[in-house]
């Protein structure tokens, strides 16, 4: 018998017993081993009856995504389940943890179904680009009809078994020890004499056909709107469930999962899952156990040190905030408050829970109050005297091993941790605003850090529900640079003839969640105009410059918050509209350095801003400032709205053909040979026959 199932006989039910850890995941030894099992049991005249279940954490918390794009093993999933479906004898499965994927259709191909009260369940396949491929399109809607079915396939998401939504797959709940329970359902129902129930052979799901087929129709308008794949697919087999026989709508999801699989959009996903799993594992904290965080000291009570505040009291700590008077500490903490306040009238945070948050903050204008902080984050103006100023004062106050962080975006990290006594505490953060609704937080590691505070300050990223990105250096920042070498080309697009308006319309239909022009107007022109002017100093935006933006900041159009800056906003158009002025704007700066304006397709817009990207990422990669690329795509996808069914810039490339991304750049070159000078590992790794995928081992 395979070492990851368990076999046992009591009172006349065969227990099998998943154990592969972590998750239980339905690997090919574990369907070897069930397979092996359900055919012992069946074969036992001693056995009536069946029971699976997880040891350990969970129930099989899916299939194992590393096989994904390979060759299936036997035996087949798919096959596995109709198997057990098939048993003359009764099969129940017993789920706690968290069922998932392959897990869940497993048991759905069980005649029965128990779960402990907290387990939950769940069809993740979409957010990897596929569907689920072992019967769950056919068996769902069968108990729950379409609509229900779809919802949960189509979201991704996992649901409580105590919820409404899963009782149709979940014949009992139970408390206390689950595999006693699940053994006393299982005599329960062989003292009932009850028989095998196939999933295949319920019909309570196709009830009401019209309803069935309403539901079916609105999701499909839905999902055709959204340029994934997989969606469309899953609609597709689950309208097929109802249409055909069992066995045809098999073949019918079978076949749709494995064009879904071998797709970009499946390999960018996987890509992108992994990626994430990579990312937090910095080489500074490899065995390196971090010291518990219970107070942070937030020093600015601006826009990104209210984010970090609310971020910090959303899990429990203590904040203690900073600001320079008395007024401006007014001023900070009302807003966190107010904030506080929406969140309970619209329902999101109920009134203890609130008030608890408040009597976490303390806010201060006397640095002695860090005093017992245990990680402490600057987050004033990008003012290197200002800055350098708090580091002093703090260094004066701090423990010993406390954490110091500095938000800069533009000045020499060694610059600020010099005014400290002990420089290897210190590091620097770029999280984004507000930083309570981020996602990614890059970490910038200078030379001679102490690993004890690269692990403090990871451990409490993690906490705080953010994905660290390791970047290294003085001023190393992954995503700015990236983004603004991307910007960069959209305003050369624009100067050489285009318009702001085609080139967001165009980056949109690439994936990007907003065009570039568009988001700069949410962000501010002004607070471009500074990214820019650090990326000028960093050495990162050399060659041809673009001074439309700089004209429009001379005429008072800094961005949406007053009504105009690239787009015109107003309450006929809240969203923002093309403004002709600035189309004029931008034909007069065009004309005054002599720019022959010509049309860009679509297509060549995106080439030129994803080339842009890609190179950005390349030199970073060339100067050890971002580790490997899948971090540079955790950080545009997780950060800067690349989207995250092309993987990130770097896997995108790697999808189109570096030989090709290499050959755009050097065609680009014509309008600014510095900016557009292909970086080296191109040929590198086109000589190697490798992409970029190969240095992210």
């Amino acid at each position: 018998m395979n070492e990851v199932i368990g076999y046992e006989v009591s009172d006349g039910i065969a227990i099998l017993g998943i154990n592969n850890p972590p998750v239980n995941a339905v690997g090919a030894s574990v369907r070897q081993g069930l397979s092996n099992a359900l055919h012992r049991a069946l074969g036992d005249d001693a056995v009536q009856a069946i029971l699976i279940l997880g040891e350990g954490r969970t129930f099989p918390a899916g299939s194992d995504i590393r096989e994904f794009g390979k060759p299936p093993a036997d035996p087949w999933l798919p096959g596995l389940c109709n198997a057990v479906e098939a048993s003359p004898k009764i099969v129940v499965a017993a789920l706690h943890g968290t069922a998932l994927g392959g897990g869940f259709e497993l048991a759905l191909a069980t005649h029965y179904r128990v779960a402990a009260e907290g387990a939950r369940i769940g069809f993740p396949e979409v957010t990897l680009g596929i569907l689920p491929g072992a019967g769950g399109t056919q068996r769902a809607p069968r108990l729950a009809g379409a609509g229900d079915a779809l919802d949960l396939m189509l979201s991704g998401r996992a649901i409580s078994v105590t919820s409404a939504e899963a009782a149709p797959y979940i014949d009992k709940v139970v408390q206390g020890d689950l595999r006693q329970q699940a053994l006393s359902y299982v005599q329960e129902l062989l003292a009932q004499g009850a028989g095998t129930r196939p999933t295949r052979d319920i019909r309570k799901g196709f009830a009401d056909p019209i309803a069935y087929q309403k539901a079916v129709a609105l999701r499909k308008e839905v999902v055709a709107k959204r340029p994934e794949i997989a969606p469309q697919e899953i609609v597709k087999c689950v309208e097929a469930a109802e249409l055909l026989p069992f066995d045809m709508g098999l073949t019918v999801e079978r076949a749709a999962f494995d064009d879904c699989v071998q797709s970009d959009q499946a390999a960018s996903l996987r890509h992108v899952f992994f990626a994430e799993r990579r990312a937090p594992k910095f080489p500074e904290i490899s065995g390196q156990g971090a010291s518990p965080v219970s107070q942070v000291g937030i020093v600015g009570g601006g826009v990104a040190g209210r984010g970090l505040a609310l971020a910090c009291l959303e899990v429990d700590l203590e904040v203690v905030l900073i600001e320079r008077n008395s007024a401006a500490l007014r001023e900070s903490l009302g807003k966190i408050n107010a904030y506080l306040d929406r969140l309970v009238a619209q329902g999101r945070l109920r009134g203890q829970a609130r008030d608890d948050r408040g009597m976490r903050l303390h806010g201060k204008t006397d640095f002695v109050a860090l005093s017992e902080a245990d990680v402490v984050i600057e987050a004033v103006a990008d003012d290197l005297k200002e800055k350098q100023q708090v580091f002093f004062q703090l260094d004066a106050v701090v423990r010993e091993g406390a954490v110091l962080v500095s938000t800069t975006m533009r000045h020499d990290l060694h610059q600020i941790a010099g005014k400290t006594g002990d420089p290897g505490w210190v590091l620097g953060l770029d999280i984004g605003t507000p930083a309570h609704l981020q996602q990614v937080a890059e970490v910038m590691v200078p030379e001679g850090v102490e690993p004890a505070a690269v692990a403090a300050l990871v451990a409490l990223l993690r906490r705080l529900g953010k994905l660290p990105v390791r970047a290294e250096g003085r001023r190393a920042h992954i995503g700015r640079a990236v983004l603004g070498a991307y910007r960069h080309a959209a305003d050369m697009l624009v100067e050489d003839g285009s318009t702001p308006y085609l080139v967001d319309e165009a980056m949109r239909a690439f994936g990007m969640k907003f065009g570039p022009f568009e988001q700069i107007d949410r962000e501010g022109l002004r607070e471009d105009r500074t990214l820019r002017r650090a990326l000028a100093d960093n050495g990162t935006l050399q060659g041809r410059q673009v001074s439309i933006l700089d004209r429009l900041c001379e005429a008072g159009r800094f961005g949406r918050s007053v009504g105009q800056g690239y787009y015109l906003y107003d309450g006929q158009s809240p969203s923002g509209r093309a403004d002709p002025e600035v189309i004029a704007l931008i034909r007069e700066e065009r004309e005054s350095r002599g720019i022959a304006a010509r049309g860009f397709s679509e297509e060549e817009i995106q080439r030129h801003c994803l080339a842009a990207m890609v190179n950005e990422g390349a030199r970073l990669l060339r100067l050890g400032v971002a580790r490997c690329p899948s971090d540079i795509d955790v950080v545009m996808v997780h950060g800067y709205g690349f989207p995250r069914w092309r993987g990130g810039p770097m896997k995108a490339a790697d999808l189109v053909g570096l030989w090709a991304v290499q050959r755009d750049i050097e065609q680009f070159a014509q309008q600014d040979s510095v900016f557009w000078s292909p970086e080296p590992v191109f040929d590198t790794l086109f000589k190697a026959g490798q992409g970029f995928d190969a240095l992210n081992g």
